[in-house]
């Protein structure tokens, strides 16, 4: 039987903590863990690994050699384009976004290959990448975009499914303030996100027959209209009309307690009207531990749910949980759909 192929890492914003937590995770890993590469600068990567103290990383010329290398060092695939200036721990520089940029195209590419299983993506400064052109509200969207122009199996995305602590949420708005996602919810909306969740459960998650939450916008879901009509106007009938294609689903529940313990043993994941409502639980069971997981896409990519924490990069300090149980998010989901 042929090796798999392996889960490839985008370095991220090097002055951030990307290359910490990615050569801290090759140091951690368990002895099931998948066989990964990062895609980056190499120099930088080794100048990162002297620091921590930890073996080398080595680089290789092709993903297939990922395998051969992974037991003894971090393998890196160069990036197409490489850092021109000097990385400065907790200082972004505007002249890293190229790299950056290549980095999560190569990692893409790779994955649309079949040359690696997923993509998992290390932390990016948007504020940095306007450099490289790149006006997306973040790497969700410009994932869909690089991936634009491949066929997907069912609902297309992105949508953004955050997992930790046991629970897993999915947000109908993405990267947009309050206002815009409440003025911008819609039944059409609901029903689209609610019908990729239920296929990414089955599909990704081997799970039969999905069960799915629905928060309401409203305190107490609205409380019959008194607190806001929404609920009765656009999320419960979304809610009908998805069960009446076969999708479990509730109407609208209130928010503030529908992710208790008992509550959560309910469902198998919740549909949260904006980023705040889905962020929060999940960050408050398992704040070192959360994943990003895009759904929808052509790949399998997911991502530690944290940022660049400039503020200590260089330190030595950074955790390397979340990119863990991102890596092993990859390997099961890229598993159930293999």
């Amino acid at each position: 039987m042929s090796r798999p192929s392996p889960v490839v890492i985008s370095m991220g914003d090097p002055a951030g903590i990307g290359p910490e937590i990615i050569l801290k995770a090759w140091s951690q890993r368990r002895s099931d863990a998948p066989v990964f590469a990062c895609i980056g600068d190499p120099e930088s990567l080794r100048a990162t690994a002297r620091q921590l103290a930890l073996p080398a990383p080595v680089e290789i010329t092709s993903s297939a050699e990922a395998a051969s290398v992974f037991a003894a060092a971090l393998p890196v695939l160069a990036a197409p384009a490489r850092l021109t200036t000097p990385v400065i721990a907790g200082r972004p520089d505007p002249r890293h976004a190229a790299c950056v940029k290549a980095c999560i195209e190569a990692g893409v590419e790779l994955c649309l290959r079949g040359e690696a299983s997923a993509l998992v993506t290390a932390p990016i400064a948007k504020s940095v990448m306007y450099a490289a052109g790149f006006n997306f509200p973040g790497h969700t969207e410009f994932l869909a975009e690089l991936t634009r122009d491949h066929p997907v199996t069912g609902e297309r995305g992105p949508a953004m499914m955050l997992a930790g602590g046991g629970l897993r949420v999915v947000l109908t708005s993405i990267h947009e303030s309050l206002a815009n996602a409440i003025a911008g919810l819609s039944a059409t909306r609901i029903e689209h996100i609610a019908r990729l969740t239920h296929q990414a459960l089955v599909r990704d998650f081997g799970i039969g027959e999905p069960r799915l939450a629905l928060a309401g916008l409203n305190p107490h879901a609205g409380e019959g209209g008194s607190l806001g009509r929404e609920e009765i106007e656009i999320i419960n009938p979304a809610a009908a009309r998805l069960r009446a294609e076969g999708i479990r689903i509730s109407d609208a529940l209130p928010p503030d307690t529908m992710f208790h313990a008992e509550a959560r043993a309910g469902y198998d994941a919740a549909i949260c009207l904006y980023h705040d409502q889905g962020l929060i639980p999940v960050k408050t069971l398992d704040f070192h531990g959360g994943v990003n997981i895009t759904l929808g896409l052509p790949i399998v990519r997911t991502s530690p749910d944290h940022g660049t924490a400039f503020d200590i990069a260089g330190k030595g300090v950074a955790r390397a949980d979340s990119l863990l149980a991102a890596l092993d998010a990859a390997r099961e989901i890229a598993g159930h759909r293999a």
